[in-house]
């Protein structure tokens, strides 16, 4: 009898950049701690107080942020020591994913709460705008399509971004 092929991976869940993604942001508190630091609120407790973290789940994933190059920890006090927590180029560059989240909310997810808006410097709206890097046409419902797998092992993140 001939051996056949596994189906394994039909069988395996997709392998994509946005499950690698969620493995590091996709939680409630991470999200939340990156907005304050977005909006420049670096001190513990602030963070703590503006998401309503409790401690213990803030410092893990403060911690799981910090072990994955997302945020840093820069020391402001020796004595006692105490830390604030900072953007780093990878972290800075989840700002557009929470305006794109806070786009799609304030319109899908309406209730009678009073939530913040944000804005541009300027004071204008943001409008969240995914284009392609090719053609620069608007993404659009429908567009989308899986491309190639792809490694990134071994790449620098800043030439990739380019």
């Amino acid at each position: 009898m001939m051996d056949r092929p596994t189906d394994k991976a039909l069988d395996a869940p997709r392998a994509c950049f946005i499950a690698a993604g969620l493995d590091v942001l996709g939680e409630r508190w991470a999200l939340l701690a990156l907005r304050e630091m977005s909006l420049g609120v670096h001190r513990f407790d602030q963070i703590a107080r503006n998401t309503g973290a409790s401690r213990d789940i803030l410092t893990g994933r403060l911690r799981t942020l910090e072990s994955r190059g997302v945020i840093e920890r820069v020391q402001y006090s020796e004595r006692p020591a105490r830390y604030e927590y900072h953007l780093t180029t990878s972290g800075a560059e989840v700002a557009p994913i929470l305006i794109s989240l806070a786009a799609w909310s304030s319109t899908w997810m309406r209730d009678e709460t009073p939530r913040a808006s944000y804005k541009h410097s300027c004071g204008a709206d943001l409008k969240p705008l995914v284009l392609c890097a090719e053609c620069g046409e608007e993404f659009k419902p429908g567009s989308l399509m899986l491309g190639p797998l792809v490694s990134t092992a071994g790449t620098d993140p800043a030439s990739a971004a380019q």
